[in-house]
């Protein structure tokens, strides 16, 4: 690990190292030392890398000795290696809130039984002696670490650690999703604060609440870890998000297309169901059969309807007439593998959503094997594509991509609707960044992000709040200095 100097000599310390979203948008896990105790924060999976299988491997050192964990949200990026954790060591709780605790039981057990197909896979297609072939991990090795979870109520400071209290607050992204504010008491002075934003989402957005400041009604924090997604640029706005969606619809209905939704289970699934929905009841699109092929993202409605007393007023608007905002009229639900495959030989129009949202894995994988090829086929992308993955090269604009060994050419129309994104823009991050950090009165640390939206970024926070902005590459540690002695 590099280690950045600066701190007074000889005063107790607070250090942070990263081991993952340090120039990627994936792979989130750092580790908070303080004078007492060791908190990692989120432990996910690396993903779309061409090195996926060996950086999945990089832990933290001594697992066994980190006394709390606290994960954000229960997206793949942030939780997919919790069933990692106790075969390295780690037996400590792992803080988070209810919803997310629910999730990730469906998270986790999809991804095992994803690891091992892949891992079997790879077996065929390369037999190899270094491991590579091996499973991350499989679905006997889940329970551990949902044995770990701890649901931890919003907006109330818990003790953690020795000498080390957490409070999530609402992060708008998914249901369940939280910021972190950590508190570290010091021998003497006031405590050191340091806010983690986990993932951003954007205000206004149907379904959940808006984004709350983490630390509005408390000290200023000492320093500012947040994601960069979005750093370079703004989404489209709502009214224009839903002019295009209805002008696709449209064509896409005239036209008896094929509509494939890649979408994440958790989260833009969901999403994806309300838009449609909202359309239809408006009069705005014909209804249109809409398959949700992902046992996953059924799994995962059914808690956004237990937890709807989380979720905003949206949940059951205007817009849906009286009915729950994801109760779809013609949504019908594929949860096996042969229901799955009978949609290959549907004729349009038709929507199929299905995961993984970044094309790199799941039954959205085999709808675009099947029908990429052909003209009357769209693709509707909702949300960020990690680099190296199939969603990447689509968005691109590739006239052809490989899947299962097998070229495949790209006459399907790819549209990219950013509005529907669960991440803030650009502004908003900017905005998010101003608050916490109390006007840049401290120093904000950009991860879960490539690097060129992390460069845009800093220079915004710079020019804009005149703030000190560092950029961790992995195995970097960046130490908190209190604001009184900064």
């Amino acid at each position: 690990m590099r280690r950045r100097s600066g701190y007074p000599e000889g005063l107790p310390h607070v250090r942070i190292e990263f081991w993952g979203a340090a120039g990627e948008v994936t792979g989130s896990c750092y580790v908070v030392h303080t004078p007492r105790a060791r908190v990692m924060i989120d432990a996910g999976l690396h993903q779309g890398e061409r090195e996926t299988f060996e950086h999945n491997q990089r832990l933290p050192r001594d697992l066994a000795s980190i006394d709390a964990m606290v994960l954000t949200h229960a997206h793949l990026d942030h939780a997919g290696r919790l069933p990692m954790l106790p075969r390295r060591g780690y037996t400590g709780p792992v803080y988070c809130t209810a919803p997310t605790a629910d999730l990730c039981e469906i998270l986790l057990m999809d991804s095992a039984r994803l690891q091992e197909a892949d891992a079997a896979r790879r077996a065929r297609k390369v037999p190899t002696e270094n491991g590579d072939a091996e499973a991350l991990y499989t679905p006997e090795h889940v329970p551990a670490a949902l044995a770990l979870l701890r649901p931890t109520p919003l907006d109330v400071w818990t003790p953690i650690a020795p000498g080390v209290q957490a409070r999530l607050v609402d992060s708008g992204h998914i249901l369940g999703s939280a910021s972190v504010e950590l508190k570290v008491e010091r021998p003497s002075g006031p405590a050191i604060r340091v806010v983690f934003s986990g993932d951003i989402g954007p205000r206004g957005m149907p379904l959940l609440m808006d984004p709350t400041i983490p630390g509005s009604d408390s000290s200023p924090p000492d320093l500012v870890v947040m994601e960069s997604t979005y750093g370079d640029r703004d989404h489209r706005s709502l009214d224009s998000t839903i002019s295009e969606l209805r002008g696709i619809m449209h064509e896409a209905i005239w036209a008896k297309e094929r509509i494939l939704i890649p979408a994440f289970a958790i989260g833009r699934s969901q999403l994806a169901i309300y838009y449609l929905g909202r359309l239809a009841s408006e009069g705005v699109t014909p209804t249109l059969p809409v398959y949700l092929d992902s046992p996953m993202a059924i799994a995962a409605m059914k808690l956004y309807h237990r937890y709807a007393d989380q979720l905003d007023e949206r949940m059951n608007d205007h817009a849906t007439r009286g009915r729950s905002a994801l109760r779809y009229p013609e949504l019908h639900l594929c949860e096996t593998v042969e229901e799955s495959q009978r949609l290959n030989d549907r004729d349009g129009p038709l929507a199929i959503i299905a995961g993984s949202g970044m094309c790199n894995g799941g039954r959205i994988v085999h709808h675009l094997r099947h029908h990429l090829w052909k003209r009357d086929t769209r693709v509707l992308i909702p949300g960020y594509q990690a680099a190296n993955t199939l969603g990447r090269l689509l968005v691109s604009g590739a006239t052809s991509v490989r899947i299962f060994g097998d070229e495949i050419p790209v006459r399907a129309k790819v549209h990219t609707v950013g509005g529907l994104s669960a991440h803030a823009g650009r502004r908003e991050l900017i905005e998010w960044a101003g608050a916490a950090s109390r006007g840049g009165g401290c120093p904000i640390v950009l991860t879960h992000g490539e690097d060129p939206q992390r460069e845009s970024l800093a220079l915004a926070l710079i020019r804009t709040l005149g703030a000190r902005v560092v950029r961790p590459a992995f195995g970097d540690s960046v130490e908190v200095i209190p604001r009184s002695l900064a």
